[in-house]
């Protein structure tokens, strides 16, 4: 049964075209989402769960605990066991998710070996400053996105990955042999100045009225720790440095709207280069009735 993959820019719409479709075409969720996977993080990830019915089976949702740093090699393990349970159940798989590298590998069927720490590499490359490393990265292989070099942290994980493949070959051949997945890819549609003043409305939402204050201050009082909720970005990362007194509300309310608007633009880059690199995306009007964009998808399921 062919899946169905549902992307687009935050704030678009994509959970409850999802669920749609769902429920229209007897499948479940499996969500690709690199920050959902983290149990009490709802408001900040815009999990929503208040959208699916009762009943409805979602995957990659609640995986692991808040604090801990989830990556891709487990991401696309889990994700793989999730996709084979649902099919295995005569369900269709209906992805949904505005990660880009988590959507893309995971339709290519990319299998990833699990790589190691390596303390001598860290040690080595620790001080380094992150256009250091990410030269060394560049001289390892050919940065197609800049999801490895955001932060120093990553850009070092990434170089211990290479040097792991470039010691053990058949990992890195493993790596590289693919398994492509079956799946239309649908993409919600929605002109720049629509989502700029759906993202402001929702964040003043998120603020006002669902209580995404007192989640960070939970966590932190759970014991979740601010550097880590920092490194999720956007949301936690704004809100910690509040919460813990490094900047003032104001400054944290303009800078965190900023991040977030200038984050879905990156998103839109990264999905308009799926389409470059071979991906079909069928986009459709994140306005259009939900009966006409279940029924619009059904069509292309069928063609």
């Amino acid at each position: 049964m062919r899946a169905i993959a549902v992307v687009g820019p935050t704030a678009c719409g994509k959970t409850l075209r999802g669920v749609a479709l769902a429920k229209a075409l007897d499948g479940e969720i499996l969500s690709a989402d690199s920050r959902q996977v983290y149990v009490n993080m709802d408001v900040g990830t815009g999990k929503d769960l208040c959208d699916y019915p009762e009943g409805m089976r979602y995957h990659m949702i609640d995986v692991v605990p808040a604090g801990y740093r989830y990556n891709l090699y487990e991401y696309l393990r889990d994700a793989r066991a999730a996709f084979e349970d649902i099919e295995s159940r005569g369900k269709r798989v209906i992805i949904v998710g505005g990660t880009g590298l988590y959507v893309e590998s995971l339709l290519k069927g990319i299998i990833l070996p699990e790589v190691p720490e390596n303390p001598e590499l860290r040690q080595k490359l620790a001080g380094r400053s992150l256009d250091e490393l990410a030269g060394i990265l560049a001289g390892m292989k050919t940065l197609h996105n800049v999801t490895d070099i955001d932060t120093a942290q990553r850009a070092v994980r990434a170089i211990e990955i290479e040097e792991y493949y470039r010691l053990h070959p058949d990992a890195a051949a493993l790596a590289r042999t693919p398994r492509p997945v079956d799946a239309l890819i649908v993409g919600v549609d929605i002109p720049r100045e629509d989502r700029r003043r759906k993202i402001s409305e929702r964040l003043h939402r998120r603020f006002e009225q669902e209580g995404m204050l007192d989640e960070v201050k939970n966590l932190i009082d759970g014991g979740v720790s601010p550097d880590d909720l920092i490194y999720y970005g956007l949301e936690y990362k704004y809100l910690t440095l509040y919460v813990t007194g490094r900047i003032d509300r104001q400054t944290m309310e303009r800078e965190l709207e900023i991040a977030i608007h200038q984050f879905a633009k990156r998103q839109m880059t990264w999905f308009r280069g799926m389409e470059r690199r071979g991906f079909t995306i069928n986009w459709l009007p994140y306005d259009m009735p939900e009966d006409e964009f279940t029924e619009s998808v059904s069509k292309m399921l069928q063609e």
